[in-house]
């Protein structure tokens, strides 16, 4: 593309450093101007990685940060995980935390040949983290800032690219222009690339305006902008050229565009992220999608916005803030109130839809009040549909509650916090939610809702106990327990109680978790919610299990199972399989196990819930272990332990570790055992789970008892000590075996 060929040029002079790189990684950063970069495809940066792919056989990865977006900028995590996607990763195996996501993106990348290319960062910390480390990969960013750390700690290299010299600007503008309008005057282009800076996007945008004008000649289409650059030079204090050249060129083409797409223009500037479909922007114009389609089409044309995917669109992060400052000056205040509301609606009343498929089970929120969008409500046709469209928008979820906080609309704020809860994909993890959350249980305490800071709270204490945060969790559960007994309903009284019963539970505080479920359970009974006291019944047996008392445990879980399958409840059958398992196991029916812990997974595989095939997963390596399957074990304890690494679950991570620690142990192999179970019982510690942690100490005594019986017996004392608390009859079988081998010992010494 002539226009393009000096940028290129310019970055050639990073020929040398790939001559140069002696096989190591190499970071260089290309300060730009505004406006430097092109538009969507024609980045002179893509331009430039094209002609040397063939120099990088592994492949490109390219993320656009967005660091100067009037909205949110792309974080590290989100690109990082892009990425992780971009190698191969299924989502599911992506881990949550960034530091364990970062290093398993520098371990894919540390035997490639890769081009990184970042644009467009504002920070170092948008940066670092997508940084490969080592090997033999080159890493290009794109800023407008020095990000001056880079070069100093990270030995980038720096390269600043200027505006395009005059004779490119003007070869832009003619190869654009060519063969739809009359050959222009050189003098001509030229002055019309002065107007515009010689920014690649302002040259780029007024070549479309005069291609698309033909008749039109080129004095009359520079008077025009000189008309606006004399308004721009009034209203600005002249301190950067550069943006108010493209600045001037924005107004030049929002001013051309027909009434119609000037408003959509202006009211996509309001929407809350970066990325938006279809529906949304018909939702945001209240026009119906078919014209809607034709606008967007009017200013993808005009290069004023870029399509990314069928039906889906985002800006240039400089015209989203043209696009917003315009919303804010052309469209009235009620307008864009009006506006907001409705695109806001329309996201609320798609994830109450598609929480019809992913959380069935889960209550839906009265939405009476929501007006009916000019664009159609997504009408899922089933779980994997309704998956999509959650995994599709996630990035959006965030700033939806956000701009409903800042718009003062706090009833929305609340409503969308809950029902994206509801409506969250599998691979997003509860920590994103979390502060969605709080802002929704703000909101709702503004507004004085009682019952919508019980919903609020109640999904807070659950997201909190998922992550492990069970102090936090059970506080928000209490809180929310104390309101409706202050005037609640029965049935929601039950649903906290259970979700405390079932924290109690992951702390092993067994005879409180049996109080608050068994509770939980008479209210459901009575109150006639089948769903809800199978689950109750489920949760009873996981109680009985935990505490050894098998016969009650099994009929609690035979119930369950008739139960979930009367329903037809996919999750809550699969749930009571996996208790079912596990006590065939412990009862030595090992085929029998093996089938209900592999009917379990398949139920959560079907279901897209890593949380469930994580947990799961962790059944049927014991089982597998049993058989003697050691290979087998060996695996699903290790996608066990990814998958709760992704989910930030350290303390089922830790589980994964111990069956792992087992195995080895199985196949006679004491020394890797031994390495695992310290592992465990490190993060068991940390996490002051000291039941946990008792069990791995023995289990680490175990493996080293042959080799280093004092410090097995150090171990086997210090497991005596934490298990003193404990009085259920599988901590008393514990706490006995442990004595007999420390008695044992006694007497060999």
């Amino acid at each position: 593309m002539p226009g393009f060929v000096n940028r290129v040029a310019e970055l050639r002079q990073l020929d040398a450093v790939l001559t140069d790189r002696d096989g190591a990684e190499v970071v260089v950063t290309v300060n730009v101007v505004a406006g430097t970069a092109g538009a969507g495809k024609t980045s002179l940066v893509l331009h430039w990685a094209h002609q040397i792919k063939h120099r990088f056989p592994d492949g490109q990865l390219f993320v656009n940060l967005r660091g100067y977006d009037p909205g949110e900028p792309v974080t590290a995590d989100q690109a990082l995980r892009g990425f992780l996607r971009g190698l191969g990763v299924p989502t599911a195996e992506i881990p949550r935390d960034i530091d364990t996501a970062a290093a398993l993106y520098r371990s894919l990348l540390a035997e490639r040949r890769v081009l990184v290319l970042l644009d467009n960062a504002a920070t170092v910390g948008q940066v670092r983290p997508l940084l490969p480390g080592t090997g033999n990969s080159l890493v290009v960013v794109t800023s407008r800032s020095r990000l001056s750390s880079l070069a100093v700690r990270d030995g980038a290299r720096r390269l600043t690219l200027g505006v395009l010299p005059e004779p490119e600007a003007v070869a832009l503008l003619r190869a654009v222009t060519s063969g739809y309008r009359p050959e222009d005057d050189t003098a001509k282009l030229t002055e019309l690339a002065r107007l515009c800076a010689q920014l690649p996007l302002a040259l780029r945008i007024a070549a479309e305006r005069a291609a698309s004008h033909p008749h039109m000649r080129l004095d009359d289409l520079i008077a025009e902008l000189r008309d606006e650059s004399a308004l721009w030079d009034a209203l600005s204090t002249g301190s950067d050229e550069e943006a108010e050249a493209v600045r001037t060129v924005f107004a030049w083409s929002y001013r051309a565009l027909p009434e119609q797409a000037a408003r959509l223009f202006r009211l996509l500037g309001l929407h809350p992220g970066a990325e938006f479909s279809l529906s949304a922007a018909a939702a945001l114009a209240d026009l119906p999608p078919h014209r809607v389609r034709q606008l967007l089409d009017d200013l993808v044309g005009a290069h004023l916005l870029e399509q990314t995917a069928p039906d889906r669109y985002q800006f240039h992060d400089l015209l989203r803030a043209y696009a917003t400052g315009q919303a804010q000056t052309d469209e009235p205040e009620e307008h864009r109130e009006a506006a907001l509301r409705r695109v806001l609606e329309w996201y609320l009343l798609s994830a109450d839809a598609a929480q019809g498929h992913i959380s069935p089970a889960a209550e839906h929120l009265a939405l009476d009040d929501a007006s009916a969008p000019a664009a159609p409500v997504p009408e899922f046709a089933d779980y994997h549909a309704a998956v999509d469209w959650a995994e599709r928008e996630q990035g959006v979820f965030p700033h939806l509650v956000r701009a409903a906080t800042v718009a003062g609309l706090d009833e929305l704020a609340w409503k969308l916090a809950a029902a994206l809860w509801n409506a969250r994909p599998p691979s997003m993890p509860e920590n994103d939610w979390l502060g969605l959350g709080h802002l929704g249980l703000e909101a709702a305490e503004r507004l004085g809702d009682i019952r919508a800071q019980v919903l609020l709270r109640t999904d807070l204490g659950r997201a909190y106990r998922t992550v492990n945060r069970f102090a936090e969790g059970l506080d928000h559960l209490e809180a929310a327990l104390r309101l409706v007994r202050d005037g609640g309903s029965r049935l929601d009284e039950a649903r906290i109680l259970n979700l405390i019963g079932l924290t109690h539970l992951r702390l092993r505080r067994l005879d409180s978790a049996a109080d608050a479920i068994g509770e939980a359970a008479a209210i459901f009974q009575d109150a006639g919610e089948p769903l809800w006291a199978a689950n109750a019944t489920a949760n009873t047996a996981s109680t009985h299990l935990s505490a050894g008392r098998l016969p009650e445990a099994e009929a609690a879980a035979e119930r369950a199972l008739a139960a979930h399958r009367a329903l037809n409840h996919r999750r809550g059958e699969g749930n009571a399989l996996r208790i079912t398992a596990a006590l065939h196991l412990e009862q030595g029916r090992v085929a029998q196990a093996r089938q209900a812990a592999e009917e379990a997974l398949e139920i959560a595989l079907n279901l897209r819930d890593h949380a469930l095939e994580g947990f799961w997963l962790l059944t049927l390596g014991d089982v597998q272990r049993a058989a003697g399957q050691h290979a087998d074990a060996l695996t699903s304890y290790q996608r066990s332990a990814m998958l709760h690494r992704r989910l930030a679950d350290r303390s089922r991570e830790a589980l994964a570790w111990r069956g792992t620690g087992q195995t080895y142990t199985a196949l006679e192999r004491p020394d890797e055992a031994a390495d695992f179970h310290r592992r465990a019982a490190a993060v068991h510690r940390e996490l002051d789970d000291t039941w946990q942690h008792a069990v791995e100490l023995d289990h680490l005594a175990d493996a080293i008892a042959a080799k280093d019986p004092e410090q097995a017996r150090a171990h086997w004392a210090e497991a005596l000590a934490l298990l003193a608390p404990y009085t259920d009859p599988r901590a008393l079988e514990v706490r006995r075996r442990i004595e007999e081998r420390l008695a044992a010992g006694d007497r060999a010494g």
